[in-house]
């Protein structure tokens, strides 16, 4: 299964591309989709869109899954964010994925352990988990970390479906 993780921002859209089998992760591309300041926002949008497609084009990934975003103090930073956010669920729902959405707790517990780590943490463990995917931090790294969590949430449905067929019990379900 090929994953979508993004991580969405109206300045910079996190996006990285994973490879799931079973329960291994291989790494096939990250990046940003960067917007203009200096551009109003229907154009900011239209970009973000028209660079979610070219990714989508490009790396034919079968699902998406999407970092839910912490509100801010600032109302204006929100509506901004939100919009973005908007456009970043159309545009996988648009290009035929499914779209999954997790918190950024639940994904960094996913990558980390803790709920608590910080985005240095969670670009070391993206690094651990996903060789060859290299340096990367911010944006990126936390897109990757979306793609992580639920190729383990994915795996970890299918195995309980896969029990509750056999007509096993929960706790008979291998790790």
């Amino acid at each position: 299964m090929r994953l979508l993780g993004l991580d969405p921002g109206l300045r910079r859209t996190g996006w990285g591309v994973v490879e799931a089998r079973g329960n291994g992760l291989r790494f096939e591309a990250a990046g940003i989709v960067v917007t203009d300041p200096a551009h109003d926002l229907a154009a900011r949008l239209d970009a973000l869109y028209r660079g979610l497609q070219e990714v989508v084009a490009r790396h034919r990934p079968s699902v998406a899954a999407v970092e839910e975003t912490v509100v801010n103090v600032n109302a204006d930073s929100s509506l901004k964010l939100g919009h973005a956010r908007g456009v970043v669920l159309l545009a996988a729902a648009h290009a035929g994925l499914t779209v999954t959405e997790y918190a950024a707790k639940t994904v960094k517990r996913a990558v980390v352990g803790t709920g608590a780590a910080d985005k240095r943490q969670v670009a070391a463990m993206v690094r651990m988990l996903l060789p060859g995917s290299g340096a990367r931090g911010g944006d990126a790294a936390d897109a990757l970390a979306v793609a992580i969590c639920h190729a383990h949430h994915h795996a970890a449905r299918v195995r309980l479906d896969q029990a509750l067929a056999a007509g096993r019990s929960v706790h008979e379900v291998a790790p």
